[in-house]
Formats: structure tokens, C-alpha cells, sequence
């Protein structure tokens, strides 16, 4: 299976060197993923944005959250359904442990470690509190971050609260369109539009 993430450098590679490029536009609907895949696809837009210098729409179809949200903020104008969900602004890290489970049915396990932290976050073992303290520092540099890449993309919104609203909860496109997040409602037919007019073409 193709790598999603390397298609999506492989397609903005050809548009950004077919002058016939006049325009891009990113059909958005994903809930978000890894943080260095969203920061990849993130960095190649603006890097398209920077060198070709033409506009870039991104258009949110039925989700466009956390990672989603991410690689949106690389385009100059995002447009959302009326239906959508946005926002999710945020960085999480899952851990689960069955240590409870397993000393209860007289299972133990031990690892053996080259150093203090490898085993961090294991399932066999719970979370203790040096753990969640290298965890929770990962976390909040991976979400200063995120913060910086929507306070670059949507410079109308002051830090201060694009810092409010990143506290990882998801918007409406209406909700996102009233706090900033995206510039309008909209479907394809009018980010293709959108892209149109700012291109300066009749026909595309």
C-alpha cells in the first residue's frame, strides 16, 4: 500500500513544477494523524506557496481536525461545509497499562532495559510519575508547535487565543468561521472558484 504521505509530496512535486499550475487547491478530510506526517505536508505547502507563489485553497469537506487542522493552516484561505468539524487543536499521547489485570490473575512481567526510560509507557508496567513528566514535555513542545503553525496560518487571530481556542476541543464550520479558524463556508465548487478568482482565469 502507498505511503499517503509520500503521494501527497509526489502530487505537490508535479503541480509545483507544471507551470501550467496556476492554483492549488486541497480537498481536506481526514481527523488528523501522526505529528510528523501532518508537519511533512505541512511544510511542503508552504514550501509550494513560497516558490510558486500562486494561491492555495484548502477546503474542508466532512473533517478537518488535529493533523487535518494542521496541514489547512499551510494554505492561504481554508473554506469549510457548513457541515464540517474542525479545530481538535492539540497533542495527545495514549498509554494504557493491564499491570491491574495482570498481578490479578498472578501474571507478572519484567523488562529488562538498557536504560531507566526504555520501557516508558510499557503496558505491563503502570505510568509512574517520571514517566508522564518526559511524556508531558514532549506534548507540550509538539503543541507550542501546533500553536505557532495556526498563529503563522491565521495571523488575524492573536496567539492569545488562538491559545484559547487550542485547547483540543472540535468547532462546526460555522463555529470556525466565527472564531477565525477558517475564512468562510463553502463546498468544492467554491474553493475551485475561489481559486479561480485569486488566480485571475476565466476558465481552468
Amino acid at each position: 500500500k502507498a505511503n499517503p504521505v509520500s503521494l501527497f509530496i509526489e502530487k505537490i512535486n508535479k503541480a509545483q513544477a507544471d507551470r501550467n499550475v496556476r492554483a492549488l487547491v486541497l480537498r481536506i478530510n481526514s481527523p488528523g494523524g501522526g505529528v510528523t506526517a501532518s508537519d511533512i505536508m505541512y511544510r511542503r505547502v508552504v514550501q509550494f506557496r513560497e516558490t510558486r507563489k500562486v494561491p492555495v485553497v484548502a477546503i474542508i469537506e466532512d473533517v478537518g481536525a488535529s493533523g487535518g487542522y494542521y496541514l489547512a493552516c499551510g494554505a492561504d484561505t481554508i473554506l469549510a461545509h457548513p457541515t464540517s468539524v474542525t479545530g481538535s487543536i492539540g497533542v495527545i499521547v495514549q498509554t494504557v497499562s493491564v499491570a491491574g489485570t495482570m498481578k490479578l490473575i498472578g501474571i507478572t512481567a519484567q523488562a529488562v532495559t538498557s536504560g531507566k526510560y526504555k520501557d516508558m509507557a510499557s503496558p505491563f508496567k503502570p505510568l509512574d510519575k517520571d514517566d508522564l513528566a518526559v511524556l508531558q514535555e514532549i506534548v507540550n513542545t509538539f503543541y507550542e508547535r501546533f500553536v505557532g503553525v495556526v498563529a503563522s496560518g491565521r495571523p488575524t487571530i492573536a496567539k492569545d487565543k488562538v491559545r484559547a481556542l487550542a485547547d483540543g476541543r472540535v468547532y462546526t464550520g460555522e463555529q470556525a468561521v466565527k472564531e477565525g479558524l477558517v475564512d468562510r463556508l463553502g463546498y468544492m465548487k467554491d474553493a475551485i472558484a475561489l481559486a479561480k478568482e485569486r488566480a485571475g482565469l476565466e476558465r481552468a
